[in-house]
């Protein structure tokens, strides 16, 4: 495919499927784009590291640049061009900074319009804990666990009227007249929304996430859902998971109530257990049965409060990583957004980008690069070389910029790997 704006390096290979799999070269092309606000001092730190962890094991990414946001405008005068889409169509896996949607853009969100422009239906937010790092509770060590975050469906699909527009007034008609619901809403202007949960997105997701467990070697995966009230939405999503359970593993995956029922308790080695826990429960269980849960599988909206309740319990939002996974691609992004009132300042935390591609790099099959970042991460913090939002919590360590924060990183990479 030929592009107008992005230049493709000519000394690269493309990321292929073969049987139904990944083909990665060692040399592949992966687009990057930087993004807004402080996306365009955080990316290129990630550029950078994970492009040295890869030098390190005997691989050489060939880096194309793309554009979405404020970039975009000033090339395409598009906020999402077409030729973005397709570079990480043709190119399979690729890695971004945060966008900020601007008023009028005609997106809810150019995040959200990424992923569901390429179906990646999979939000994926590990959270674990990195030595030196003040954190808020007693022992953030027992956190490492996986969220499993749908990404096309329930709220984020967007369907909702504004008060007092036609279409609100259409939907209360036909709430009220049509389907005999006409003493539950309230006199005077209303904003109303549908949140959509279908079998296959919901199976689909659950798939994802117990396949990432048997590939990892996880105990648990858990269905984190409401429905108990929204019985017929998040109540179906955690029966079709459990449908995926037992209809298509065998004895590699075993519910929660057979495991006690009739096994009495006794685990098949190697098998992951499904369960399921109430959302708000389940925001509980984070705190104080912090290291009995693995993988969570939930709804979209259900993710993005679990994640980032989880995140603050290792750290906070700088230092959490996340990727979207579709079939046989990946686009990895840190879970903050843009800090636009950051952004310039060479200051901000580039850990959740640069952890986000050790995510990418895990998905490519490269785990001696993916953990020779971890490492080096780790390294630099234990030695108490941090950015200022780590340093105005810790005593006796030394203050660094976003880029020598990546300088570091990349230096201890080489230190680790001698």
């Amino acid at each position: 495919m030929s592009y107008d704006h992005i230049d493709v390096p000519s000394d690269g290979a493309p990321i292929e499927v073969e049987n139904g799999a990944l083909s990665v070269p060692e040399d592949p092309i992966v687009p990057i784009l930087y993004g807004d606000g402080i996306g365009k001092e955080v990316a290129p730190v990630a550029e950078s590291v994970i492009g040295k962890a890869a030098e390190a094991t005997g691989r050489d990414i060939r880096w194309m640049r793309v554009y979405a946001g404020e970039s975009a405008r000033e090339i395409y005068d598009a906020n999402l061009p077409d030729e973005t889409l397709d570079a990480f169509r043709e190119f399979r896996i690729g890695i971004k900074g945060p966008l900020t949607t601007p008023v009028g853009a005609g997106f809810r969100s150019l995040n959200v319009a990424i992923r569901q422009s390429l179906d990646l239906y999979a939000n994926v937010r590990p959270t674990y804990y990195i030595n030196g790092v003040p954190s808020p509770v007693k022992r953030p060590e027992q956190m490492d666990m996986v969220v499993f975050r749908e990404n096309t469906e329930d709220v984020y699909s967007g369907i909702e009227w504004e008060p007092g527009s036609e279409g609100s007034e259409q939907v209360r008609d036909f709430i009220e007249e049509e389907m005999g619901y006409d003493d539950i809403l309230h006199e005077g202007d209303i904003g109303i929304g549908i949140k959509p949960m279908s079998e296959f997105a919901s199976k689909r997701l659950v798939r994802e996430a117990i396949d990432y467990a048997l590939e990892k070697d996880r105990d648990t995966v858990t269905l984190v859902h409401k429905g108990n009230i929204m019985k017929y939405t998040e109540g179906a999503f955690r029966d079709w998971g459990y449908e995926v359970a037992n209809e298509e593993y065998g004895d590699e995956v075993i519910t929660e109530d057979t495991l006690w029922e009739e096994r009495d308790g006794e685990l098949p080695e190697d098998a992951v257990v499904v369960n399921d826990r109430i959302a708000d429960n389940m925001l509980q269980q984070l705190l104080i049965n912090t290291e009995h849960y693995d993988v969570l599988a939930m709804p979209n909206l259900n993710g993005d409060y679990l994640s980032d309740s989880s995140g603050a319990q290792i750290g906070g939002l700088g230092i959490a990583p996340g990727a979207n996974f579709g079939d046989n691609r990946c686009i990895a992004e840190p879970v903050h957004g843009s800090a636009p009132k950051y952004a310039g300042q060479d200051k901000v935390n580039p850990t959740a980008i640069i952890l986000s591609g050790r995510l990418m790099l895990e998905y490519m099959g490269w785990d001696d690069a993916a953990d020779l970042v971890y490492q080096a991460v780790e390294k630099t913090i234990e030695e108490g070389q941090v950015t200022f939002d780590l340093y105005r919590q810790i005593e006796g360590g030394e203050k660094l910029s976003t880029s020598e924060f990546g300088e570091a990183v990349v230096d201890n990479i080489e230190a680790v790997n001698e």
